[in-house]
């Protein structure tokens, strides 16, 4: 860590208190670019939210984290399986909006050495027009895709 950096920790997500999630997740900027994310958050959606991303944990032995800045939860994302390949997603609170390309490097170094995880993909809403990180990143555009009824820019990054 450079001199002045904030400490960067991944934990999961049932470390988080379910009110952070709610607030996090009912904010109208990090809806913006989340075209599937159906309001009202309430303590039952961010309960089953939980749940669900614990399951990945379980059935798959990886999945979402709780993202920590120097203690203080600023997001959450990681690797979810959807069929063969493994999708990497990253929501962030506003205030954490120009972190991205940190967490996101960080959470790409351990799949690198992760031998489950040849190739990590990234969906991303047409709404999303900074991608430079995900060139900075090494990913190549793949095509559109649609998802629950949303289309999303697919990219490829090879890990190994």
């Amino acid at each position: 860590m450079q001199p002045g950096q904030s400490c960067i920790a991944f934990a999961r997500l049932t470390a988080i208190p379910l009110a952070e999630l709610i607030a996090h997740m009912s904010d109208p900027r990090v809806a913006l670019h989340m075209p599937l994310l159906t309001p009202p958050w309430d303590l039952d959606t961010a309960a089953r939210f939980v749940a669900a991303k614990e399951d990945c944990w379980r059935r798959d032995g990886l999945g979402h984290w709780a993202i920590l800045r120097d203690g203080r939860y600023v997001g959450w994302g990681g690797f979810q399986k959807e069929g063969a390949e493994w999708d990497f997603g990253l929501v962030l609170r506003p205030e954490a909006f120009g972190m991205g390309w940190r967490i996101a490097s960080e959470a790409i170094a351990l799949a690198r050495a992760d031998p489950r995880i040849p190739f990590v993909t990234f969906l991303l809403p047409p709404s999303r027009r900074n991608l430079g990180a995900l060139a900075r990143l090494g990913a190549t555009f793949v095509g559109e895709v649609e998802l629950g009824g949303a289309a999303f820019l697919k990219f490829r990054l090879e890990t190994d």
